[in-house]
């Protein structure tokens, strides 16, 4: 078992070790975002873009782009989901670049965390889907015709429960085989030929966060287009 950093940490195990930097990943982004919101202000401070590289600016050119997105994606309506998928997307891409850190295990490799990002994103686009269709959202399970509502109703009840999974195995397998080149290559070299490696760690850290997020903005725009 290798050495992290987070088993510094009194009662924290080699096993918990994806625990504790969720965790610390956790917290930090908490307290940056109340810094953001602080930063913000209110009243007619709050709509004036910032001058400056800040942490309000960064927050708002990320969700101003992912807004964007949403819009693209989903439609007119998109843009009120734009806070929930800057989130998604900050916080993978947060947790997959702590893993870059030598001595730092990412909860973003293990299952148990990818999969309860994949549950989270599964429960949220069914909320959205009832909230905006109410039974018509409902319906779109049993397809457009009425005899062949029973093979479609456990055709789109299988679709849906692997949603989650297969969120969950795509974001930890790339994560891992990500990080475990990367932990290779530091051992040989731990300066000058790894570095071509961190950026390649970051580059796919960053895609990862993006696929996941832009596949929740997908299942949200099928969610609320149930209705049509």
């Amino acid at each position: 078992m290798h050495f992290t950093w987070s088993q510094l940490i009194p009662g924290v195990g080699h096993q918990y070790s994806h625990v504790a930097t969720l965790a610390i990943a956790s917290l930090f982004l908490i307290l940056l975002g109340i810094r953001a919101r602080v930063a913000l202000g209110s009243g007619n401070a709050s709509v004036v873009p910032t001058s400056s590289f800040s942490v309000r600016g960064i927050f708002e050119l990320l969700t101003e782009s992912i807004g964007k997105l949403s819009d693209q994606v989903i439609g007119h309506h998109g843009r009120q989901f734009a806070p929930y998928f800057t989130a998604i997307f900050l916080y993978i891409l947060f947790n997959n670049f702590l893993g870059l850190i030598p001595g730092m295990v990412p909860a973003t490799e293990n299952f148990n965390t990818t999969f309860a990002l994949g549950v989270f994103s599964f429960i949220a686009y069914n909320v959205i889907g009832i909230k905006h269709g109410g039974l018509g959202y409902l319906k779109h399970f049993l397809g457009p015709v009425w005899w062949l509502a029973p093979l479609m109703l456990a055709i789109e009840l299988l679709s849906h429960i692997l949603r989650p999974l297969t969120l969950g195995l795509r974001l930890a397998n790339v994560m891992t085989g990500d990080h475990t080149v990367l932990a290779v290559f530091l051992g040989l070299f731990p300066v000058g030929p790894a570095i071509p490696f961190y950026l390649m760690g970051m580059l796919v850290s960053t895609i990862q966060a993006f696929v996941f997020t832009l596949l929740s903005m997908v299942y949200v725009a099928l969610a609320t287009a149930s209705d049509h």
